[in-house]
């Protein structure tokens, strides 16, 4: 009864754990509900999502991560708990190993917090690795050649970006603008135009079925339903691409410069190889409708979005976790 390796992507918008030998085995959203008068958690993962918004004041459903780093420690522990206690990995007398992915360019404060999160919650080792390089792993690049890869995950609170060559990082950025300021953008813009309060999960519906950050590139349009501020009310309209298009217009160039600035610093060499190679999209956000086609336009290289983007990072640790012991003798951060 050995304890099991495990990989974990601890994203600001999902954790998914992937079990040495196993494959993905959980794949639930950050989200822990919490009753604040008797103190104590009611529900994590998928059951504490359903509750955001529809709770009663002394229920909150709290978000432990934070553009991508632990905003709330004792939540981000009785989380990962949760799931590992979940998996039932642990061997009869030993812990598991857990490799555990964190953005680029975050404070050594920060990692410390992110591996006694993890250690706390029942690992025996904790190894750190830098998710832009994981998800490009996990994306099926070879990044251990010396050539130029490029990499852009897109997640829940940052965008990472990075050139990798010869199994490491050569330059790389790290911005906090990414899937939930795009839902907060949405938000913001129907409260503006229509005077009408919508949630956070009308924002992201509204995102994945009609929104677009390419112009002309989508034509559709949907019904959508919110309190209205002046009578207070609730009320119906229809939203189109179009609108979200203009919405998310700002932060998408955001992503679009930080990418630009991370090629201008990008050696010659890798600079040709990336032409070649392409740029691979991955995270949540590479299924925005368009930034596939807006990121080709702007930075004039292929873009390629991965086959799996929203998994590429769990894919990633477990490739990592086959090759466990050649990670544990390297020191890592």
């Amino acid at each position: 009864m050995f304890a099991k390796d495990i990989g974990i992507d601890l994203g600001t918008a999902n954790v998914l754990i992937h079990v040495k030998g196993q494959g993905i085995v959980l794949n639930e959203p950050s989200v822990v509900a919490i009753d604040k008068n008797a103190n104590k958690v009611l529900a994590v993962g998928e059951e504490a999502r359903r509750m955001v918004g529809r709770t009663p004041g002394n229920i909150v459903a709290i978000r432990p991560l934070k553009d991508g780093v632990i905003a709330d420690f004792d939540v981000t522990e009785t989380m990962l708990k949760h799931f590992i206690n979940k998996l039932n990995v642990k061997g009869f007398l030993s812990k598991p190993r857990i490799l555990i992915c964190c953005p680029t360019n975050i404070t050594s404060v920060e990692q410390k917090a992110i591996r006694e999160a993890a250690e706390k919650s029942g690992g025996k080792k904790v190894y750190l690795e830098e998710e832009p390089k994981v998800a490009a792993i996990g994306a099926g690049m070879d990044i251990f050649q010396p050539s130029g890869n490029m990499v852009v995950d897109i997640g829940g609170g940052t965008t990472d970006i990075a050139v990798l060559s010869m199994g490491d990082i050569v330059t790389s950025a790290s911005i906090k603008m990414a899937g939930d300021k795009f839902d907060n953008e949405i938000l913001q813009y129907i409260k503006k135009e229509y005077k009408l309060l919508i949630g956070e999960r009308t924002a992201e519906s509204i995102k994945i079925n009609i929104g677009t950050v390419f112009p002309g590139a989508r034509k559709e349009e949907m019904e959508i339903r919110g309190r209205d501020m002046v009578t207070g009310l609730p009320r119906t309209i229809l939203v189109n691409s179009k609108e979200v298009e203009q919405a998310l217009k700002e932060s998408v160039s955001v992503i679009v410069q930080a990418a630009k600035n991370v090629l201008e610093k990008t050696p010659p060499e890798l600079s040709a190889d990336i032409i070649d190679r392409g740029v691979i999209l991955t995270g949540g956000g590479a299924l925005l409708h368009g930034i596939d086609q807006l990121l080709a336009d702007e930075l004039k290289v292929p873009v390629l979005v991965a086959e799996n983007p929203m998994d590429s990072v769990a894919i990633g640790t477990g490739i990592m976790l086959e090759n466990m012991d050649k990670i544990a003798n390297r020191r890592l951060v």
